[in-house]
């Protein structure tokens, strides 16, 4: 079984946001390619301006992603499997449409919520919890808000650019045509059989 630390330290060298390795499991849903690179773009010319993103955050191993479900404690096997018995709904496509700053500076494009994005997310959501994973508050019922993230750590006076950068994209309609288990302190992926 895995669990999260989450742990803030002075800055350092080779450390200078301040953190040590973050451990978390996301049930995630990946891009086609068209829309993650168009993603990866704006995390390039975001970099090109100054303002770090998940191109550079922590093992630089990033996906652009979309997660369901973030998990703090999991037994991957356990995991897995019941997200991978999920029936599978295919592919489908979100419409990311605003740009928005969460507390500590983290930037994301959010989505149109729909009925079905709602259902797809709170069926992983009770599956993962029937294997006695702890979700993250943030994924449980009534909190989940469905977003992208591009950069982690944006200052005040960043926000504009970051807004002016998305916005040249926005709206951007992202066909999501698979989804994995993702580990946030390695990046490492495991793909799912299925797009629950």
């Amino acid at each position: 079984m895995c669990s999260l630390a989450l742990l803030r330290y002075p800055a350092s060298a080779g450390d200078p946001d301040g953190y040590r390795r973050l451990v978390a499991l996301g049930v995630c849903l990946l891009f086609d390619t068209r829309a993650e690179r168009l993603l990866r773009d704006l995390w390039d010319r975001l970099e090109s301006n100054g303002i770090r993103t998940l191109r550079s955050h922590t093992h630089g191993a990033h996906h652009p992603h979309l997660s369901y479900v973030v998990m703090l404690r999991w037994d991957l096997d356990d995991v897995w499997a019941a997200v991978d018995a999920l029936p599978d709904r295919g592919a489908f496509d979100v419409t990311f449409d605003a740009v928005a700053s969460f507390p500590r500076g983290r930037t994301g494009l959010v989505p149109t919520m729909t009925p079905d994005l709602l259902a797809r997310q709170q069926a992983v959501l009770e599956s993962v919890r029937a294997t006695g994973a702890l979700v993250h508050r943030h994924y449980e019922v009534g909190h989940w808000l469905p977003h992208c993230s591009v950069a982690p750590r944006v200052r005040l006076d960043q926000l504009p650019s970051v807004a002016g950068a998305a916005h040249d994209v926005l709206p951007l309609t992202a066909r999501v045509d698979r989804a994995a288990l993702i580990e946030s302190g390695t990046g490492e992926l495991w793909p799912l059989a299925v797009v629950p």
